[in-house]
Formats: structure tokens, sequence, C-alpha cells
């Protein structure tokens, strides 16, 4: 397993739609071992795969709390097949958007069909939590992000700074 680096906005591959899995094979099955390791290191909760850079329909989460056992979770061409009339809201960060944090609200609930990494098809309920961050990987998938919740302006201010912090890599944020 390797830590891979992760591709931040500005970066246009994160607006890139990820292309499905026709077979899960040994090629995908180290990916998933990578996003893993990538997640863990980088102590987020969920991580697709073009957030390194490469566009397949894979996301990996972890929604365990600190003094849980992990449950990691694997999803292939995970699709969302109906959502809840209510809904929650979640300050939620990521990892391609380093030090922002967004409310956004979203259907609390969620069925969504995938196929695992012994490549089988599958269906899991998700609520809470867990609907909050596998919605935001799907979204991912298919090259939205969280600033685009935002107005314009707030998304091109955020845009703007992050650029700043990239052309700059030497600076220290205290």
């Amino acid at each position: 397993m390797t830590v891979k680096k992760l591709i931040t906005v500005p970066d246009e591959i994160l607006r890139k739609s990820s292309q499905p899995i026709e077979k899960v094979s040994d090629n995908e099955k180290k990916l998933i071992n990578d996003l893993f390791e990538t997640m863990y290191h980088h102590k987020g909760i969920g991580l697709a795969s073009i957030q390194i850079g490469i566009p397949k329909r894979i996301i990996v989460l972890d929604v365990s709390q600190k003094d849980e056992i992990k449950k990691p979770l694997c999803f292939i061409n995970p699709a969302i097949k109906n959502i809840s009339k209510e809904k929650s809201k979640y300050e939620e960060g990521c990892l391609s958007i380093p030090n922002t944090f967004i409310e956004i609200e979203r259907p609390k609930t969620c069925i969504v069909e995938y196929i695992d990494i012994d490549g089988k098809k599958k269906q899991i309920e998700c609520e809470g939590l867990l609907s909050t961050c596998i919605q935001h990987e799907i979204n991912h998938l298919d090259g939205k992000l969280i600033i685009d919740f935002l107005s314009k302006l707030k998304k091109d201010l955020i845009i703007k700074k992050l650029s700043k912090t990239k052309q700059n890599p030497d600076r220290i944020v205290v």
C-alpha cells in the first residue's frame, strides 16, 4: 500500500467525470488499498480515486469514530437509487480543498447500489454521516465539489486563496 499525492483545487482533473469499472482486477484492488492508505494518512473519512488523479468510479469511506474499530467501506461504481425528502446539515471539509469547511444540506438518508471489492453487486441504506459522506464522494466522481454549493463570489474567493497557497508551497500556516 502506498500513500498517494492528493490533487487539490484548482486542478481541473477534479472536474472530470470518473469512468465505470468493467471488472474488479488486481489493479483495482491495489488502487483501493492505496486509497485507504492515503485517506487514513491524511485523516479523512472518505476519498474518491479522482482525488489522487485516477478517474475511476471508486470511493472508500470510514466514518468510525477515533475510539472505535476501523470500519473501512469500498464502493465501486456507486449509484444513488433513492434519497429521503428529509434533510440534514453537516459542516463538510474536503481533502482536495484544504482548510475549508462548508455547511451543506443533503438528503438525510440514501440508498446506494454498488459493486464490492469481490465484484459482487450490493445495496446499502445510508443515514447520518455515512449518507452525507457517500453523497460527497459520489459528487467527486461526477466532478462536483463542495464549493459548488456556494455563491460564485465565495467560490472564487476560496479558489483564489488556494491558488496563492499552491504558488507558495514553502509557506507556513500557523
